[in-house]
Order: C-alpha cells, then sequence, then structure tokens
C-alpha cells in the first residue's frame, strides 16, 4: 500500500471514529439523572412549579429530573451552582427577573450576568400579588399608600421580599419613590418563610408572584390580599382588583415569569433536546392544568431565536428600572 494510500485510509478511519463518537454523544444525553436548580427554599411558588414540572418531563427524557432548593443572595447561590458545572445540560436552571436580571445588579458578592445564561423555553407569566398581615389597616391597595405616606418618619410600614434585588424588593422600592413614602426592606430567602412571618404579623406586606399557598393562607385568615399589579384582573384571580383599578396608582402594572435556562456555551443538539423534553412537558394537559391552578399563565412553545429575544428584551427593562430605583452594583 503506497503513503496517499495510507494516508486516505487513516482519514477515512478518523472521520468514522469521529461520527460514531458523535453519534453515541447525541444519544448518550442525558446520560444519567438530571438536576433541576429552584434557587428558593422548598415550598415557594417556584418550588412548586419545579414539582409540577419534573416527574412528566423526566417521563419524556427517560432518566429523573431531580429537584433540588438552594436559596440564598436573591437566588443568585442556586444560580451561580448551575454555573460552575459543566456546561452539558445535566444541570439547568428555573429562573426569573429575581436571580438572572436583578441579582447581579444589586450584589457586588454576584459574579455572573444575565448573558451567562440562555433561555431554553419560558414557561409561564406569573400575576403578582399585595399580601399583608391580617390586622394591617388596609384593605386596598389606595389604602395601603395612604397608610404609607401617614406613618410617622420614625416608623414606616416595612415590607418583605424575597432577597436584596429582586423583583419584589425592585418593585416595593419603585412603589415608595410612586406614592412619595419610605418603607423600610426585610430580605427574606424565599417566599416561604417570608409568607410565615406575614401570618405572624411580623411584616406589613410583600410583593409576591400568586400561587396556591397564599390563597391557602387567606382562607385560613393568616394574611389578607390588597390588590394584584396586572394591567388587567388574570383570570384565575377574577375577583382581586388590580392596582390600577384604584385613583392612586394608575400607571403600576408588572407581571414576572418563569423560564429554563442553561449555561451559555451548552452544545446545541444539547439544548435542543431539552427543549424538546420541556416543550412536551408544557403541552401535557396535566401539566398545564395544575400550572393554571397555581395562577400560572401557561407560555406557547417558542423557538430557540424567539427565547433569544425575550430574554434580551426583559433584561434590558428590568435593568433600567432596577437603575431607576437606585439599586446598582456598587
Amino acid at each position: 500500500m503506497n503513503a496517499i494510500s495510507q494516508l486516505s485510509r487513516r482519514a477515512v478511519l478518523a472521520a468514522a471514529s469521529l461520527l460514531l463518537a458523535l453519534g453515541a454523544s447525541a444519544q448518550a444525553y442525558p446520560g444519567g439523572p438530571l438536576t433541576l436548580m429552584v434557587p428558593y427554599p422548598a415550598g415557594g411558588a417556584s418550588d412548586v412549579i419545579a414539582r409540577i414540572f419534573n416527574t412528566p418531563m423526566a417521563r419524556d427524557l427517560g432518566v429523573p429530573v431531580l429537584v433540588e432548593n438552594l436559596g440564598g443572595v436573591s437566588g443568585a447561590l442556586g444560580a451561580q451552582k448551575v454555573l460552575s458545572a459543566p456546561a452539558n445540560g445535566q444541570s439547568f436552571f428555573q429562573g426569573s427577573p429575581n436571580e438572572l436580571i436583578l441579582a447581579p445588579l444589586a450584589n457586588a458578592a454576584v459574579k455572573f450576568e444575565a448573558e451567562d445564561f440562555q433561555l431554553v423555553q419560558l414557561i409561564a407569566q406569573t400575576p403578582m400579588v399585595v399580601v399583608a398581615r391580617k390586622d394591617l389597616p388596609a384593605a386596598s391597595m389606595d389604602e395601603l399608600v395612604t397608610l404609607a405616606r401617614q406613618a410617622p418618619r420614625d416608623k414606616p410600614l416595612n415590607y418583605g421580599s424575597v432577597g436584596t434585588g429582586s423583583l419584589y424588593h425592585v418593585l416595593s422600592e419603585h412603589l415608595g419613590q410612586v406614592i412619595g413614602a419610605k418603607m423600610t426592606h426585610v430580605p427574606y430567602k424565599g417566599a416561604a418563610p417570608l409568607l410565615q412571618d406575614l401570618a405572624g404579623g411580623n411584616v406589613d406586606y410583600a410583593i409576591l408572584p400568586h400561587f396556591g399557598a397564599i390563597d391557602g393562607m387567606v382562607a385560613a385568615g393568616r394574611v389578607k390580599l390588597l390588590g394584584q399589579l396586572g394591567a388587567q384582573r388574570a383570570e384565575t384571580l377574577k375577583q382581586l382588583p388590580t392596582a390600577t383599578e384604584g385613583k392612586l396608582l394608575k400607571d403600576f402594572a408588572y407581571m414576572t415569569w418563569t423560564g429554563y435556562l442553561v449555561r451559555k456555551g451548552t452544545a446545541a443538539e444539547v439544548v435542543q433536546r431539552l427543549q424538546k423534553a420541556i416543550q412536551a412537558t408544557l403541552s401535557d394537559s396535566k401539566v398545564r392544568e395544575s400550572l393554571t391552578a397555581q395562577s400560572q399563565l401557561v407560555a406557547r412553545p417558542m423557538s430557540l431565536e424567539e427565547s433569544a429575544r425575550f430574554y434580551a428584551t426583559e433584561t434590558a427593562g428590568y435593568r433600567k428600572l432596577a437603575r431607576a430605583v437606585g439599586i446598582e452594583r456598587q
């Protein structure tokens, strides 16, 4: 065999080996259990969504999808753990504007940026509600505004959030700017401990995403709802007025969202397989019913290009809002 033939044979063998390796890699994903990172303690709205999602998604993928709860630093602790793992899709993140966009602005200890993640698929948008301790002398958003304005300077109203720089912190600071009242921020690691302190009367109010546990606490008389923040009443909250229906907050309308993300740089075929499984799960009627029961407005399937555009627009908008209220990295 001459030298040229030997080189050709080696090239063919090398190409065949590469194709076999690529095929094995594609078939191997996911090669074991996946970790779905929820950046808040168990029992909150984010955790509820993850546990609606993980079992049917595991059926589609053929491997377990394990929920991991890691609260702290407005959700940035869980985000950082995903970024510290290999970019192979085995660990993915359940994210919202809180952890992805706002936490890096508010805390110099957070070393990542929103752009370090890739949004694979939006899961749902969520109406936000204003939850108050049961004995707060206000029954509506207008009455809350009046109460905040009339509070003594040495004893302002206080409000809870899921952490410094979280959307609910930013929105409460924005509310204070709009109404001209100073209020005291009390940060928590997640919605579950915050709700417990609201029920205990230790916090005056909080802006939170609406989910089923809040309704249970309202029904039990442990907390009360003052209003919702959407531009229109959500289908699942038809009985609760929006802030804009009152006289004092005509333009105060916001919603939040949840999506599944991976570390940027994850291989395209891995992202596409994960996207396929997420979208198949979103089309499951039982999943949709369960999400709707938690006040989630289920997202439509999005292409990766649509997801990227949505994420970029949201990042720019929330950065602008945070800086307007003076929340940015020092």
